[in-house]
């Protein structure tokens, strides 16, 4: 059974009638371009087929109540008055509630059943796409215009000032924005995007540790802090402003820890460029020439030795199923991808080869930490949207 039509279902036995409408939000994968986000840079990854949904119908009296397939405890909220009440799935309602409002928006309430299929923890953005189905609710029973960069700035401040994670732009963004059949350069300076298709005849694996860290009780937010004391040093506003030459003609100036955390910046920075470039032409070329797709490979490769020794975000595990990927058949590259220290391995795969791949890594990295591996051979799809609607 779909998750579409669980939600619908509980939605029926809960409230007596069909949910006005059911809306979803996807979690995301990144290809490359990791911790540059914050920094203003550039990333590529794309929506997969692993989603939040809500099924809700509009309330008059503007409150927010929710009841989760995934977890016991409830949420009820008014919107006259939304205060912090502890951790918990709740507090990411909570959040997009408070900062649509602080930014002026007129909501209604509403009351809804929500899933999800988003591993969490596992760096796949369980927490914006949550946000982000949220937001999609919100603007659909408020009738709110859907502006995606908008919508995503929003649901990242939720993230930052009422969660208290201090992510970057990434995760919200390309929840609200995804394209099917694309990975999606961002901008994370302009929030422009470019769409960018996978190289023909591959696909991506997600290839879950089962290993985690929350992110906000991790280092994740030091290492924001050493970025930052790197641009200053450098005197930009970020890491983006820094050229590959640049860091080389004043790297001298930069403590240990510092040069090697602005260094993963600056170069995965100019992997992302390369592997969008290698990407388009892989396209232009067609399927008989996987040149391209081994170029994005190796970038991938590379982005996985500067996450492991420069911004020292990798685990044993992650590094463990990193070797266990790149040792098969049909693989061009693979790295960690995520916040770090647990989670998830990309793998960009020959399409024909997914399945045995699968197989084969599950085996290795069972063989090498005794650990069940999760493996998902992802599908790019949209971002936030309404895909059931009853009309009224």
């Amino acid at each position: 059974m779909s998750l579409q039509t669980e939600v619908t279902l509980e939605f029926e036995r809960r409230f007596g009638a069909p949910p006005a409408l059911v809306v979803r939000a996807p979690g995301r994968v990144n290809l490359i371009g990791e911790h540059t986000d914050y920094n203003d840079g550039f990333v590529l990854p794309m929506a997969i087929d692993r989603a939040v949904w809500i099924a809700l119908r509009p309330r008059d009296d503007r409150r927010v109540v929710g009841h989760s397939l995934d977890f016991d405890r409830p949420v009820a909220f008014s919107l006259e008055s939304v205060e912090r009440g502890g951790a918990g799935w709740g507090e990411y309602l909570k959040g997009v509630a408070w900062t649509l409002q602080e930014a002026g928006h007129t909501l209604r309430g509403w009351e809804g059943v929500v899933a999800g299929d988003v591993p969490i923890g596992a760096g796949l953005s369980s927490s914006a796409a949550l946000e982000m189905v949220t937001a999609r609710a919100f603007a659909a029973v408020s009738h709110l215009p859907w502006n995606p960069a908008e919508m995503a700035t929003l649901a990242q401040r939720a993230e930052n000032e009422w969660v208290g994670m201090k992510c970057g732009i990434m995760d919200q963004m390309i929840s609200a924005a995804g394209k099917a059949g694309h990975a999606l350069l961002i901008d994370c300076r302009s929030l422009e995007t470019q769409a960018v298709p996978l190289p023909p005849d591959t696909t991506a694996v997600v290839l879950d540790t089962a290993t985690r860290r929350g992110l906000v009780d991790s280092a994740y937010n030091e290492r924001r802090a050493q970025c930052e004391a790197a641009a200053r040093t450098f005197d930009v506003p970020a890491l983006r402003d820094v050229s590959e030459a640049d860091f080389r003609a004043r790297v001298d100036q930069l403590d240990g820890v510092t040069r090697r955390r602005a260094r993963h910046v600056v170069t995965e920075n100019a992997r992302a460029l390369r592997a969008v470039d290698a990407m388009r032409r892989a396209r232009a070329s067609g399927s008989e020439d996987d040149t391209n797709a081994l170029e994005v490979g190796q970038l991938m490769n590379a982005s996985h030795v500067s996450l492991r020794e420069d911004f020292e975000v990798s685990s044993g595990e992650l590094n463990a199923m990193v070797i266990c990927a790149q040792q098969q058949e049909g693989c061009y590259g693979a790295r960690m991808t995520g916040g770090g220290f647990g989670g998830c391995v990309v793998a960009l795969v020959r399409a024909d080869a997914a399945r045995a791949f699968a197989e084969a890594v599950a085996a290795c990295y069972r063989e090498e930490t005794d650990i069940a591996p999760n493996i998902y051979v992802c599908t790019a799809t949209n971002g936030a949207e309404i895909v059931a609607e009853t009309p009224r």
